[in-house]
């Protein structure tokens, strides 16, 4: 692989944001948005609670937490996105880069995109909230690594997805978090889920993120086995989900389905 053909996809993001408040101004203000609702939310909370339990440091960091998930998967998808919408692959492809290193540069592309929202976010429940992710103790990296790692393998694989099914295909991509987290327990223990919503959730690393969080604000201590396999597994779908997309991108090739995404009309 090249550095300099990887550099490439990320500068090529950079002068599109740089370019563009469109593209800059959403990066921050939903990460934005969420904290402050759900940072008042969770003050309201508080009211109703004795003293010792902080919904601030339960729902609230949970929420951030799930956040940079969302932000690392949208910040390949985007980076993606961009060619699509620009019709570019033909262009890009034309030249000596290989997949893996257009997948690098999406992901290198969200790692910087999500890097804003994520200080945004951290300067928000901090400032206004009192809320410090280090409350949860270092261990919180372990979980910032798990879930980055799962939001990598989503992102590709979405990107996958429109590459086979076409541009309007993007559509499938944006509810993905939302579906996931029913089975995640962003805000409630795995516990309270039926049977086979539990079978489902032991496939999913962030479940095994967030059922440590809460481990960790009741007073005990997270287990390190546990977030061990949560990796494993967020790296067997990031391989899976490249794989996925190497499928893919040699099938358009092959049909001919890549001229989609081409400057020419296809009627």
């Amino acid at each position: 692989m090249s550095i300099y053909r990887i550099f490439a996809i990320v500068l090529r993001q950079f002068y599109l944001i740089r370019g563009s408040f469109s593209r800059l101004f959403p990066l921050f203000v939903w990460a934005a948005v969420d904290m402050v609702l759900w940072g008042f939310l969770t003050k309201y909370l508080n009211s109703f609670v004795p003293s010792g339990f902080n919904f601030v440091t339960a729902l609230l960091g949970a929420v951030l937490l799930w956040d940079f998930f969302i932000r690392i998967m949208q910040g390949v998808t985007m980076a993606f996105f961009e060619d699509v919408w620009s019709r570019n692959f033909l262009n890009i492809f034309a030249t000596p880069i290989l997949i893996s290193e257009y997948v690098s540069g999406l992901i290198f592309s969200s790692i910087a995109t999500s890097t804003i929202g994520l200080t945004v976010m951290l300067l928000i429940v901090g400032l206004f909230f009192k809320l410090s992710i280090l409350v949860y103790g270092l261990t919180v990296f372990p979980f910032i690594l798990v879930l980055f790692l799962f939001g990598i393998s989503i992102g590709i694989f979405g990107s996958a997805l429109v590459l086979h099914l076409g541009p309007a295909a993007e559509w499938f991509i944006w509810p993905i978090p939302a579906l996931i987290s029913p089975f995640v327990g962003v805000l409630y223990p795995i516990s309270t889920l039926p049977a086979w919503m539990q079978f489902v959730s032991r496939l999913l690393p962030p479940s095994y993120v967030f059922e440590g969080l809460r481990t960790i604000v009741s007073g005990g201590q997270a287990s390190m086995a546990t977030l061990a396999w949560a990796a494993c597994l967020a790296l067997g779908y990031i391989f899976l989900a490249y794989l996925f997309f190497t499928r893919i991108y040699q099938n358009a090739l092959r049909t001919g389905l890549i001229a989609r995404y081409s400057a020419e009309s296809l009627s």
